[in-house]
């Protein structure tokens, strides 16, 4: 029964990490193949990695990346618990699904239908927020060229899109808590607010851990959807808006280096890698029960 799900891991899993070695290598195309060209293409060793280290946005790109995963993490955690405690309160089965379904819809949205309800918002000319500034007195505002307002929107539509799916995960958990945990608050006069502090929020941390030490494992990359469609690749954005998924995405484009973007991804991966393991030996420490391994 296992053996077709184990054929499937090796074939799309584990034999492209050999590919890897394309990122020590000055990768060119040859007449037969992908095989025959990296037999050709010459060895270059780490040349390839320091084109993100030696950049003068180096810092920049990781500083973005860095930051706005640490507040996806964060944030989307305490929206996603948050919403998953409301919903757990109601009583009425078709309202939760209703609110379930209108939740979880802009997750199946992708980044490109998203950009387009965005834009129908900022537009300089025809925007609904510049439409409703500017019958109220005000000046219309040029979205796609301020900087100061993206990480807000980034932040804020990054949530938007996930916290249906997260919610429900942590929804479906606090449905499975052993109903007598709270018939024992109540008979101890335990209010609503002290339910759930001492009751669900204890039995959702071994989930909340497991899930933030798999999100520490991506802190390094970023969903290039979100930070190359919503601010429509602006150039005057780039300050808040570049990661290092879309300034590889931008320096493969106009370069056509693919031995510098696939040394990226496997610095992304390596150092996914060793965060996960990092956090789960400290969690480990202080929650073994908690702990991935």
């Amino acid at each position: 029964m296992c053996l077709p799900g184990f054929i499937w891991l090796i074939i799309f899993f584990y034999i492209p990490v050999l590919g890897n070695v394309v990122a020590f290598k000055d990768f060119h195309y040859a007449a037969g193949g992908f095989i025959e060209s990296l037999k050709e293409s010459p060895w270059v060793g780490f040349d390839n990695f320091k084109f993100l280290f030696s950049s003068d946005n180096a810092y920049l790109i990781t500083r973005n990346t860095v930051l706005y995963n640490v507040a996806f993490i964060v944030l989307g955690l305490i929206v996603a618990v948050m919403i998953a405690i409301i919903m757990s309160e109601l009583r009425s089965k078709k309202l939760i699904k209703v609110y379930q379904t209108s939740m979880l819809l802009p997750y199946f949205l992708s980044w490109v239908v998203i950009s387009y309800f965005v834009y129908a918002f900022l537009s300089p000319d025809k925007g609904l927020l510049n439409s409703l500034i500017v019958a109220n007195g005000g000046e219309a505002i040029s979205w796609y060229t301020e900087p100061k307002y993206w990480p807000y929107i980034l932040i804020f539509m990054g949530i938007w899109k996930g916290v249906g799916y997260n919610s429900i995960i942590y929804f479906a958990t606090i449905m499975g808590i052993d109903p007598t945990y709270y018939e024992a608050a109540q008979m101890d006069g335990a209010s609503k607010w002290q339910q759930v502090k001492n009751v669900t929020l204890p039995q959702l941390v071994p989930l909340i851990t497991i899930l933030s030490i798999l999100a520490v494992g991506n802190i390094f990359r970023a969903d290039f959807g979100l930070f190359y469609q919503i601010p429509r690749n602006s150039g005057a954005l780039y300050e808040v808006t570049s990661v290092l998924d879309t300034y590889i995405y931008n320096g493969l484009t106009s370069t056509g280096d693919i031995g510098m973007a696939a040394a990226a991804g496997l610095y992304q991966s390596l150092v996914g890698f060793v965060l996960v393991v990092g956090t789960n030996l400290i969690v480990r420490k202080f929650d073994p029960e908690s702990a991935l391994f």
